[in-house]
């Protein structure tokens, strides 16, 4: 089995600012890449009546604290352990190695969240981190069009989301954090071709 560091395999991180196009991104890639799996970490949030409300008057979403980070990070170790048992339980088709016999079978994880690298557990299984940004107003328009399961109150963006961002950003950046900064207003084609670029050239290295 190939481990997220070890020949043939890749664990790539997806992180950064809320509507900054981390899914659309991330979707994209896992058409292209070979058995490629996700890990999306919006799956990781503790049931609502667990999130606190802070002195901001907000209940707390876009903090560690309510996420589920030690599953998460069980969850990236289980494909790392064995990428090929975790992608056919996850509903991945999982195709044979390539013609040449010497070539290890390639498996991509891609990580994908907006709290990706201020949980040192997970951040050292990266490969590769990339950390999408936008401005704060293009963020807000795109918060604004986007419909939640739980809607966002009046003033959550202003109060609660975009100050976390900040905070978050400016730890992951004290903590020195090798991230690969994104624009999030470069258009999606050319997002996704830096990163694929890379994706392939880490494989070609791995091999």
């Amino acid at each position: 089995s190939q481990s997220a560091a070890g020949a043939g395999g890749a664990g790539n991180s997806n992180g950064g600012v809320t509507n900054g196009g981390k899914t659309t991104l991330t979707n994209r890639l896992i058409k292209a890449l070979p058995n490629c799996c996700v890990v999306h970490q919006d799956d990781f949030f503790k049931p609502q009546d667990q999130i606190e409300v802070g002195e901001d008057g907000f209940k707390q979403w876009d903090v560690l604290d309510s996420l589920d980070m030690e599953a998460m990070v069980s969850t990236v170790r289980a494909w790392i352990e064995n990428p090929v048992k975790f992608a056919r339980s996850h509903g991945v088709n999982v195709t044979p190695g390539s013609r040449e016999p010497s070539s290890q079978d390639i498996h991509v994880l891609v990580i994908e969240g907006f709290l990706l690298y201020n949980y040192k557990p997970l951040v050292e299984l990266f490969d590769l981190r990339y950390y999408l940004a936008v401005p704060y107003d293009e963020c807000k328009r795109r918060r604004s069009t986007r419909s939640y399961t739980v809607p966002d109150p009046p003033g959550l963006f202003d109060g609660h989301v975009w100050p976390m961002y900040l905070k978050h950003r400016k730890e992951m950046e004290d903590g020195g954090v090798d991230v690969v900064y994104l624009d999030g207003l470069k258009s999606r084609d050319e997002l996704y071709n830096q990163v694929l670029e890379d994706i392939h050239n880490k494989l070609l290295n791995c091999s």
